[in-house]
């Protein structure tokens, strides 16, 4: 068996913080010097359009069009979720890949198999929305480069066990914690289901 509980060589922690909507402005004036000292951010919505079934959720596409023409209109922002055609998306990502991007809005599609060091923020939206399990991957998309990086939980749900999973996140770093925590909340699932 092989234990792997430590970062690679040269990588920091996440430092993760859960910010509530009030603090909306004051996070995107985190980002912009986060971007001013050469960094990259991704946002990530738990939806692309508007849903019946998730009716106040924030998505990809109206957080886009907010940072791109409202609250960030001097970053290079960029979208990108699953809907899009392969060579559309490919050309996001690497733009982001090759820093023409500050900023990339989209969904769990950038969850695995992206790997941009210079991106040190991640910023959930919606967080309560994810299970743990997913919130510490899409964590795993920042910290693989030496700078100090940082994951905002953005989170108004005042659920005491939904405080409890992302508080959780704001404690530990450790996955085997974090899965610990998950099958805890969650249990094991069915054997055979």
């Amino acid at each position: 068996i092989s234990l792997l509980d430590e970062l690679p060589p040269g990588r920091t922690p996440v430092t993760t913080r859960i910010v509530p909507e009030e603090k909306r402005e004051a996070m995107y004036g985190f980002l912009r010097g986060q971007v001013k000292e050469g960094r990259q951010v991704y946002v990530v919505c738990p939806l692309i359009e508007e849903s019946e079934v998730m009716p106040d959720a924030r998505t990809a596409e109206s957080v886009y069009r907010e940072l791109k023409d409202e609250k960030l209109p001097d970053l290079r922002v960029a979208l990108v979720h699953g809907r899009m055609k392969p060579k559309e998306k490919e050309a996001v990502l690497s733009g982001f890949h090759a820093g023409e991007i500050d900023v990339l809005v989209s969904t769990t599609v950038i969850e695995v198999g992206v790997n941009v060091p210079n991106a040190s923020v991640m910023v959930i939206e919606d967080a309560d929305r994810f299970g743990l399990a997913q919130l510490h991957q899409l964590r795993g998309r920042v910290g693989r480069g030496s700078e100090q990086s940082y994951c905002i939980l953005v989170s108004d749900n005042r659920n005491p066990d939904t405080r409890e999973r992302l508080e959780m996140l704001h404690r530990t770093n450790d996955g085997f914690k974090v899965a610990q925590k998950d099958m805890e909340l969650r249990g094991p699932g069915e054997l055979f289901g």
